[in-house]
This record gives structure tokens, C-alpha cells and sequence, in this order.
């Protein structure tokens, strides 16, 4: 049976805005998204698009119009929705990631993997540190150890190392994010970071509009220069250090240069997770992994960036004030 602050904190929706960042940030997307559908109609009526240019822009904004409540509404709902909320999304990335490797043909690696994002989502809910670190060598063990069993040598490297990435990224990785919601203040953060992310992409699209002359990798993301991510990284450190004061009051990273590093660990990671995606379209020869969001490719194309960030955001907040560390553990288990 669940105690009180556990449960509280798993379907306690009363407390959804009480932090003001939680506040500022959801009101602040619904005027961003509001203003873009004027923005685009404008732009459409004036004649300073194409109709081509102007259906993909209305394109995206109504895959944003979606995609926005589809994050805010678990994260103000509680904490289990949360964890849940990632749990679909880890599937759903590793769906399209299987349908673009062909890895989905390989039925006991690809059963291994979801039954491993499974069990990453019991440590998360059950708050066991423990096994949710542990799990990260015990599936890569397990999925290397079982494939074996299928008695096919040939192409056994490719099998276990597609299968293992996967779970490392889509699991291990974006299982981070669940996991921060054992924290009773977890909606501002978690807010923080999917702002930040987004802002650090549109930041790094604009400054290489503006200044983008060299290239930062033209092999795998043409579109990308050296000015853009340069530009986003000192424009997300700015908003990081500016906002994560207000989200992180009064705790152990309320100093200025522990922020400045937030910033700047969450628009390396972003950036680069960015790029090891763009990697392996370009491996695969496929412009966009999925079709699943008009406008914006698949699902795995929009939240590339969230598969570095969210394990190297949870260990640098967790280094000075943890994860759910104050909250009551293996509350499934019984531990």
C-alpha cells in the first residue's frame, strides 16, 4: 500500500502550478503557439512565403499545437503519468528506430528491448536507484547473452549492437527523465529542460541562418554550422542560468556558475544527440526516421536531443541535490 507522500506524489494534481516556473513556462508556450499560428497566416496573406513554404510552416505549427499538451498534460498530472508518458515515448522512438534498421524483423532482440524499457519503467516508478543503474548493464548482458541462443552467427554483431544501443538510449537514456519525477519538485525542472531543448534547437537554427558560413559537420548534418552552435550554446546558457534561478530557489543549485553549467551541458548534449540521429539517418540513407509528425519527420527527429540530455542533466542536478533521494524508496518492492 502506498503511503501518503508517495502517493501524493505519483497522482497529486492540486500542486500542478504551484511553482511559478511551472506557471511562467506553460503560459509562455501557449502565447509562442498562439503567436506563431498569427505569425504564419501573416506571413501566408503578405506573400513573404510560398504557399509550399507556408503549408509546411502551418504544418508544424499544428504538430506543436499537439505535441505540447501531449508533454505538459503528464507532467501537471502527476508523477506516475509522467513516468508513463515516457515510457510511451521510449517505445514509440524505438518503434521507428526498428523500422528504419530493420531491427524489428529480429523478433527475440526487439521482445528483449521493449521487456527491458519495461522493466527500466518499474525502477523508476518503484524509485529503486539501485536496479534502474543496474539495469543498464544487465539488458545490455541479457540482450547480448539471448541472441546468441537463436543459433545464427552470421550478422549476431549487427543484431546485439543495434539491440543494445536501443536499449541504451531509448531505455536507459530517456529513462532518466521518469526518474526525475521522484522528485517532489520535478514539474519545474522537467519544464526547464524541454523548454531549454527546444529553445537550444531553434536557437541554433536561427544563428546559422544569420552568421552559419562553416559547416560543423557537413557530412553528417549539412544544415548545421559553426556559428549556430556556438550561438546556441551561449543563447541557452543565458535562458538556463536566467530561468533555473527561479526553478531552483533556494536548493544547492541556486549559484550562478552551477547554472551556467546546466546551460551548457544541456546545449552540448542537445546538439550532439542531435547529430548522433543525423548520424545514423545519414548511415541509413533515409532523410527522417519516421512520417509520424507532419512537418517534423518521425517522433525519434523531434526528441532526438533528449537522449543525451536527459541522463546528463539527471547526473549533474543529481551530484548536488538528487533525485526523490528525500522520498520514500521501492515503494512496489518493498524494499
Amino acid at each position: 500500500m502506498l503511503d501518503p507522500a508517495s502517493r501524493q506524489r505519483l497522482f497529486g494534481y492540486e500542486q500542478a502550478f504551484e511553482h511559478p516556473v511551472t506557471c511562467w513556462i506553460t503560459i509562455g508556450l501557449a502565447v509562442l503557439l498562439s503567436l506563431s499560428f498569427v505569425i504564419c497566416l501573416i506571413l501566408g496573406r503578405t506573400g513573404k512565403i510560398s504557399p509550399e513554404s507556408g503549408k509546411e510552416l502551418l504544418a508544424r505549427n499544428k504538430t506543436w499545437a499537439l505535441l505540447i499538451p501531449l508533454m505538459l498534460l503528464p507532467i501537471l498530472a502527476g508523477a506516475l503519468w509522467t513516468m508513463l508518458g515516457v515510457l510511451v515515448l521510449s517505445l514509440l522512438c524505438y518503434r521507428e528506430y526498428a523500422r528504419a534498421t530493420g531491427l524489428f524483423r529480429e523478433y527475440i532482440t526487439s521482445a528483449l528491448v521493449v521487456v527491458g524499457i519495461g522493466f527500466i519503467t518499474y525502477a523508476v516508478i518503484d524509485n529503486w536507484y539501485g536496479f534502474f543503474t543496474a539495469l543498464s548493464a544487465l539488458g545490455a548482458v541479457c540482450i547480448a547473452a539471448i541472441t546468441v541462443l537463436t543459433d545464427r552467427p552470421k550478422g549476431y554483431i549487427q543484431r546485439s549492437a543495434l539491440g543494445i544501443f536501443a536499449f541504451m538510449f531509448f531505455g536507459f537514456g530517456l529513462g532518466h527523465l521518469g526518474f526525475m519525477a521522484n522528485a517532489p519538485d520535478y514539474r519545474p525542472i522537467l519544464l526547464l529542460i524541454l523548454f531549454a531543448v527546444e529553445f537550444n534547437d531553434i536557437a541554433a537554427f536561427v544563428w546559422g541562418k544569420l552568421l552559419g558560413k562553416r559547416k560543423l559537420a557537413p557530412r553528417t548534418s549539412p544544415g548545421k554550422s559553426i556559428a549556430g552552435f556556438i550561438g546556441a550554446l551561449v543563447s541557452t546558457t543565458v535562458l538556463v542560468t536566467w530561468l533555473g534561478a527561479f526553478a531552483f530557489a533556494g536548493s544547492e543549485m541556486d549559484h550562478g556558475w552551477i547554472l551556467v553549467g546546466l546551460g551548457v551541458i544541456i546545449s552540448l548534449a542537445g546538439q550532439l544527440g542531435d547529430l548522433v540521429m543525423s548520424s545514423i539517418k545519414r548511415d541509413l540513407g533515409v532523410k527522417d526516421i519516421g512520417t509520424t509528425l507532419p512537418g517534423h519527420g518521425g517522433i525519434l527527429d523531434r526528441f532526438d536531443s533528449l537522449l543525451l540530455v536527459a541522463p546528463a542533466v539527471f547526473h549533474y542536478v543529481g551530484y548536488w541535490k538528487g533525485f526523490g533521494i528525500d522520498q520514500p524508496v521501492r515503494i512496489l518492492s518493498g524494499g
